[in-house]
C-alpha cells in the first residue's frame, strides 16, 4: 500500500471518527442519556487520537523531518495535543463535559486544516532552508505543546463560568419557591443537594483549569526563549517584533497575569476564569489569527 494512500486513509478516518464522537458526545449530553453512547463517544475520540498520531508519523516517515514545517502539519499535531489532553482531564474531573466542548473545537480546526488550505500545504515536501535545524523540533513542537494545553485550561475557564451562570439562575429560581407543602420542601432539598454537586464540579474545573494553564505557562516561556535562539541563529536577532513573535509575548502576558492573580493575589473563581477566558480568545490569535495578516519572518505558515 502506498503512503500516499496510506495518509489518505489516516486523514478520512480521523475526520470520520471526529464527527462521530462530536455527535454521539452531544447527543448523549442532550438526548440520548446513557452509558451506552457515552461509550461510543470514548471509544472513537480515542480511536481519531490514534489516527492522526499515526498520519504525523506516517508523514514523518515519508518526508524523513518532523512533520511541523507548515500550518497543516501544525495544525494536526495541535489536534492531537488537544485530543490527548482532554483524555487525560476527563479521567481527572469525571465528567464528560469538557469532551463536548473540547471535540467541537477540534473537529472545526481539523477540518479546516484539510479543507482550507491549500493543496500544496497539505503534499509532503522538502524542508525549506530556513527550517533544516534541529530547533525546528524543539521550538515548534514546544510551541505546540504549550497551545494545547493553554487551549484546553482556557477552554475550561470558558466551561467554568458558563456553569457559574447556569447555577446563579437556578439559585434564583429556587429563592422563589415556596415551603408550604412538603412535597415543595423535598423540591428544594433536592435543588440543594444538585447546587452543591454543581459546586464541588465547579471547584474541580477551576482546579485544573487553574493546573492545566501552569502546566503550559513553562512549555510556551521555553518555547519562545527556544525561538529567540533558533531566529538569532537563522536571521541574526533575537527579536524582531514580528507579528507571531508580538502575538506570542501578548500570549505570555495574558497568561502570566492569570497566574499572578492566583498566586499572589489569591484570585479563584469567577475572576480567575474570565482572565482564562480572554486568554483563550488571544492564543487563537496568536496561531491562527496572525497567520491571515501574511506578513512577517513566519509568513511560511501563511495560507498562499
Amino acid at each position: 500500500m502506498e503512503t500516499k494512500a496510506i495518509e489518505v486513509f489516516f486523514t478520512t478516518a480521523t475526520f470520520y471518527g471526529l464527527v462521530i464522537s462530536t455527535l454521539s458526545s452531544w447527543s448523549n449530553l442532550f438526548f440520548l442519556q446513557s452509558k451506552f453512547w457515552s461509550m461510543i463517544s470514548k471509544v472513537v475520540s480515542i480511536f481519531s487520537t490514534s489516527s492522526i498520531i499515526l498520519l504525523l508519523v506516517t508523514r514523518w516517515s515519508y518526508g524523513k523531518y518532523f512533520p511541523l514545517s507548515n500550518l497543516y502539519e501544525s495544525i494536526l499535531f495541535l489536534s492531537a495535543i488537544l485530543l490527548i489532553c482532554q483524555q487525560l482531564a476527563e479521567i481527572k474531573l469525571s465528567t464528560r463535559l469538557i469532551r463536548c466542548l473540547n471535540l467541537p473545537l477540534v473537529l472545526c480546526l481539523y477540518w479546516f486544516g484539510i479543507s482550507g488550505l491549500p493543496k500544496e500545504m497539505r503534499t509532503v515536501t522538502g524542508l525549506a532552508p530556513s527550517l533544516q535545524s534541529n530547533w525546528l523540533m524543539m521550538h515548534v513542537s514546544v510551541m505546540m505543546v504549550s497551545y494545547g494545553t493553554l487551549i484546553l485550561g482556557s477552554l475550561l475557564s470558558l466551561l467554568f463560568l458558563l456553569l457559574n451562570i447556569i447555577l446563579l439562575k437556578t439559585e434564583n429560581s429556587s429563592s422563589m419557591n415556596s415551603f408550604y407543602s412538603s412535597e415543595q420542601n423535598q423540591n428544594f432539598q433536592l435543588t440543594n443537594i444538585q447546587q452543591s454537586l454543581q459546586t464541588s464540579l465547579l471547584k474541580v474545573i477551576d482546579t485544573w483549569s487553574y493546573r492545566l494553564i501552569g502546566l503550559g505557562f513553562p512549555f510556551l516561556t521555553l518555547g519562545i526563549i527556544s525561538g529567540a535562539v533558533w531566529a538569532n541563529e537563522a536571521w541574526g536577532a533575537y527579536w524582531s517584533w514580528d507579528p507571531k513573535e508580538s502575538w506570542a509575548l501578548i500570549t505570555w502576558l495574558t497568561f502570566a497575569i492569570y497566574l499572578h492573580a492566583r498566586l499572589i493575589k489569591g484570585w479563584t473563581g469567577k475572576k480567575a476564569a474570565i482572565i482564562g477566558g480572554i486568554g483563550f480568545i488571544i492564543i487563537w490569535i496568536c496561531y491562527l489569527g496572525v497567520n491571515f495578516l501574511g506578513k512577517g519572518l513566519h509568513s511560511y505558515g501563511w495560507i498562499s
